[in-house]
């Protein structure tokens, strides 16, 4: 998503903007403002999704991390004693392990829309729900036009 994957549909500002050409005509009733509402509401939301999506610390800096992780370990490896060593490996596999785990929790939690973090869609699919709760309140017996996975239904 931070790198504009937009799995081939086009970017949902151009074509909410086209939305709002297209009914201009109807714009001041109910229905329209509600469908805007809602539109702008998902907007706000995918810019928001999309600023979080954002890895927050540079690739440089986390390799940065990185190296000097793998330098501290092998300096304190070289200064172990030859003989009766055995604690001291044990310090330096549990320190060594406790700060290569952080730097994992600092990756995974960088990128928060995927891996063990992982925030799901909730503002998007409030807004999807609160248009289909309105859609109906206005019109009972309209069905959506498309299906869960956003498919055109034939009629």
């Amino acid at each position: 998503m931070a790198e504009g994957n937009g799995d081939g549909f086009p970017v949902p500002s151009v074509w909410s903007t086209d939305f709002r050409q297209a009914f201009r005509q109807v714009q001041g009733q109910p229905v329209f403002g509600m469908l805007v509402s809602a539109d702008n509401d998902r907007s706000v939301a995918r810019d928001e999704r999309l600023a979080q999506a954002s890895p927050s610390i540079a690739g440089a800096i986390f390799l940065f991390l990185l190296v000097t992780l793998v330098i501290t370990v092998v300096a304190l490896g070289f200064c172990l004693p030859r003989r009766n060593n055995r604690g001291q490996i044990v310090t330096l596999t549990v320190i060594t392990s406790l700060l290569t785990t952080t730097l994992v929790i600092i990756r995974d939690v960088d990128r928060p829309f995927g891996g063990i973090v992982d925030v799901g869609p909730t503002a998007i699919a409030e807004v999807e729900q609160q248009a289909i709760r309105d859609l109906h309140a206005h019109h009972p017996t309209v069905a959506l036009p498309c299906d869960d996975r956003g498919n055109r239904r034939t009629a």
